[in-house]
């Protein structure tokens, strides 16, 4: 990524603050579903009661790390 002015950085986010509240408002909620819904999934590749192929797969396919050995 590019380096930015940080006060041209500071004067977009401002009005874009100013401009869309709302949409700031649901980017940020959607933003925490998703980090949500990441968490449980790498939960559940990390439990090892659940079926090791299954996590194993759901891993790689998010390429995400496998489960360790257990």
């Amino acid at each position: 990524m590019a380096d930015h002015d940080p006060a041209y950085v500071d004067t977009l986010a401002t009005e874009l603050c100013r401009r869309h509240t709302a949409l700031l408002a649901t980017a940020e909620n959607d933003l925490a579903v998703l980090r949500s819904r990441i968490a449980l999934t790498v939960a559940f590749i990390h439990d090892p009661t659940q079926d090791r192929d299954a996590r194993t797969n759901l891993a790689r396919r998010l390429q995400l790390p496998e489960p360790g050995p257990q």
